[in-house]
């Protein structure tokens, strides 16, 4: 659910000059913002407000800067006062929204895009935006509803063909979600996430060649995408990788990092509190005694249910898009961009506890992680962390690359990994990690300590 920073509708069509210093200084802050320039964006917006505090456009777009930037309360209040100015603005009310989702109250979001579209009846993102929330709160008719209508104003809207293709995905309707990518990509043909959605489509209905067709396409049209050659292998079983590529992982978190914490929240995404139990069980009692790291920390939910251990909480991870939303959480010392076990080779000896939820389900082989992650503990330091599972049988391969693009392990794989690399496992034990199509994900939650 994208913010919009703009206050009308851009066009390629020459404007004339304003007519006054405001409008121009407004058009100027616009512009800056549009173009990533917030600082000064910030600035011309507060001179504005100098000058008039009551502006709405002012309010309402430093508002949208401030959420963009994490601050959400404040984001809240200013584009508040927007509203109260111009309460018959349905921008400004779609914002809001967009806003409340970030603060996580759906309710509240829900009450605006309602607004939103009582002032604008084909207000397209307010449309989009409620039918988006109506799925995620279990109302399957309603959301098809207003993403049908979506689409029925405006064919080309991508971003509304992409939330109804998934919404059929996880309402358990793989073929009207093929038809929807199919249409979608007649306007949009190379939309990453109707591709991605497509090939998912077609491994629901078991149809694993026309799945692997759609990423060869893609291959085609863009030799060497990390997206279509990550999932192509996962498709076709070959040339499967030791672990996703930091392209991959990079590209797939950055293009959802806004609405990452919505979706999981939607699946019933339990794998941060299973790290915060484990943690519990084995760290002792809370007293901000540890150097922590979260290791693939994405936006930081594992943050605040760490920071009662943490002397220094330190978060690290591959996608720029997550860790923005991270630094807007303020319980982290310090965030770092980068690959988790290069930089855990980087610290030796620096971490009391390591944990990572839910980012080894992108690596198969987990000797390096477990060698990496002994270095960088020191003492009887503690390691815990959440995989994928699959059955722990005969004939089971150590790890196995799944048609959904992530890793599951053999438990008994795991246990070695730790032990060939100095790692005492305390538990490994059977979890489910969310649910996903109506179905529990399997895992491990794995705690060990650094023996040696």
């Amino acid at each position: 659910m994208p913010l919009h920073a703009d206050s009308e509708t851009a066009s390629d069509t020459p404007v004339a000059p304003p007519a006054d210093a405001a409008q121009h200084a407004l058009q100027q802050a616009m512009q800056a913002h549009g173009t990533g320039r917030l600082d000064t964006a910030r600035g011309l917006y507060l001179q504005l407000l100098a000058a008039d505090p009551r502006h709405p456009d002012a309010l309402h777009l430093l508002g949208v800067l401030e959420a963009q930037q994490g601050r959400l309360e404040r984001a809240a209040e200013l584009i508040g006062q927007a509203i109260a100015v111009r309460p018959d603005e349905a921008m400004f009310h779609n914002n809001m929204g967009n806003v409340q989702i970030e603060r996580g109250r759906a309710a509240e979001a829900e009450a605006s895009y309602v607004r939103a579209i009582e002032r604008d009846p084909a207000r397209l993102d307010a449309l989009n935006n409620l039918g988006v929330l109506l799925g995620r709160r279990g109302d399957v008719a309603g959301a098809e509803r207003l993403l049908q209508r979506v689409l029925e104003l405006a064919p080309d809207f991508t971003d509304a063909r992409q939330n109804l293709a998934n919404h059929l995905l996880r309402a358990g309707r793989p073929l009207d979600a093929v038809r929807q990518c199919v249409d979608g990509l007649v306007t949009a043909p190379r939309s990453t996430v109707l591709r991605r959605m497509l090939g998912a489509a077609y491994s629901t209905l078991g149809m694993p060649e026309a799945a692997a067709d759609v990423y060869r396409q893609w291959l085609a049209q863009e030799p060497g995408d990390p997206v279509a050659l990550h999932h192509l292998q996962a498709i076709v079983g070959e040339q499967v990788p030791e672990r996703a590529s930091d392209a991959y992982v990079s590209r797939v978190f950055d293009s959802f990092a806004g609405s990452f914490d919505a979706k999981l929240s939607d699946l019933s995404y339990r794998a941060p509190q299973h790290v915060a139990e484990a943690v519990a069980r084995h760290a002792g009692a809370p007293g901000r005694h540890l150097a922590v790291l979260d290791a693939g920390c994405g936006t930081g939910l594992c943050g605040p249910l760490l920071q009662p251990w943490a002397a220094q909480l330190s978060g690290v991870d591959l996608s720029e898009g997550m860790l923005r939303k991270a630094v807007a959480r303020a319980v982290y010392d310090e965030l770092l961009h980068g690959e988790l076990v290069a930089f855990l080779r980087m610290r030796p000896a620096a971490w009391d506890l390591v944990v990572s939820a839910d980012t080894l389900c992108y690596f198969g082989a987990l000797e390096d992680f477990a060698a990496a992650a002994h270095a960088a503990l020191r003492g009887p330091g503690l390691l815990v962390f959440t995989v994928e599972a699959h059955a722990d049988a005969d004939g089971e391969p150590a790890y196995r690359l799944q048609q959904h693009g992530r890793y599951s392990h053999r438990r008994s794989y795991v246990e070695a990994a730790l032990r060939g690399a100095g790692m005492q496992p305390l538990e490994l034990q059977s979890v489910v990690l969310r649910m996903e199509a109506g179905a529990p994900v399997q895992g491990w939650l794995v705690s060990a300590r650094r023996a040696g």
